[in-house]
């Protein structure tokens, strides 16, 4: 385990033993996948990809890039981001104070250190928004690689130590709640 781990004692969590329990059978498993080198860079990658949302927008410009009507689709996807963003990080997260596994993250994987509480995971929120939103717009065809994207980007926040398992879980339901939410609007926008 890192020396930036703070260790707190087993069940005094804000969400009770049950759910610290399980994050730490999670982290204990996410340990053996840390030794790889391979899912070292992955998930880092994906890590540093989640900030700000930036895997999304990437994609956004990417799909706008063939076609006017997904050029306009960009600039809804980029607004959507920032009031999801801004639902999570300044009205969810506030209601809760949970700490972080780590201050920092894991020492084996250099992270910007959030300023926000541990739940939920605002990647795991904006990420499962986002493959809402786009798999409302190219089909169900296409979930599997949008919810794939999401499920790699939430996973390495656990991965790296600055989010637990349950926060990343939390994180995703947030997104899907808000992604369905916005579903009309996104039709609107096919």
């Amino acid at each position: 385990m890192s020396e930036s781990a703070q260790e707190p004692t087993p069940g005094t969590g804000i969400f009770g033993p049950s759910v610290d329990a399980f994050d730490e059978r999670v982290d204990q498993l996410l340990e053996i996948v840390r030794s790889s080198k391979t899912a070292g860079r992955v998930f880092l990658a994906a890590s540093r990809l989640g900030d700000f949302s930036v895997v999304w927008h990437l994609i956004a410009v990417s799909r706008a890039m063939t076609g006017r009507k997904r050029a306009s689709q960009a600039l809804a996807i980029a607004a959507l981001l920032g009031a999801e963003s801004l639902i999570v990080n300044q009205g969810v997260k506030k209601l809760f104070k949970r700490d972080r596994p780590t201050s920092s993250g894991d020492d084996r994987f250099e992270v910007r250190t959030p300023s926000t509480s541990s739940f939920p995971s605002g990647h795991a929120s904006a990420a499962t928004f986002a493959a809402v939103v786009l798999t409302t717009l190219d089909g169900k065809k296409s979930a599997p690689l949008w919810f794939g994207i999401a499920a790699v980007v939430g996973t390495s926040r656990a991965f790296v130590r600055i989010h637990h398992a349950s926060d990343v879980i939390g994180g995703a339901f947030v997104g899907l709640v808000l992604g369905l939410a916005v579903r009309p609007i996104v039709k609107l926008m096919k």
